[in-house]
């Protein structure tokens, strides 16, 4: 048997460990960009600077630089799961 083959025998107590969440909001402590099966896409000429997409990214993957304009994507932290996208009122995000 290889390391990466299950034994059901195995007892669950002795089971590696895995999917810990450790701490809230930690997800710039790992790329977990490839997990999503869509893409957020910035349009920038549409975008009104509001402010209502980058509080509601649950991954922290809209970054707003010093003169508080959001800036594209983190995709290496975004799962995408289109919060932002449904919350822009001119469209300025759609998911592919």
């Amino acid at each position: 048997m290889t390391e990466d083959t299950l034994n059901p025998k195995t007892p669950w107590q002795d089971l590696t460990i895995g999917g810990n969440i450790y701490t809230a909001g930690n997800a710039k402590e790992f790329k977990t960009g490839d997990w999503r099966s869509v893409k957020p896409i910035f349009k920038s000429e549409l975008c009104k600077q509001c402010g209502l997409c980058f509080p509601v990214c649950p991954d922290d993957a809209i970054p707003v630089n010093k003169d508080l304009k959001r800036e594209d994507f983190d995709y290496d932290a975004c799962k995408g799961c289109g919060v932002c996208a449904k919350v822009c009122p001119f469209k300025a995000i759609v998911m592919e």
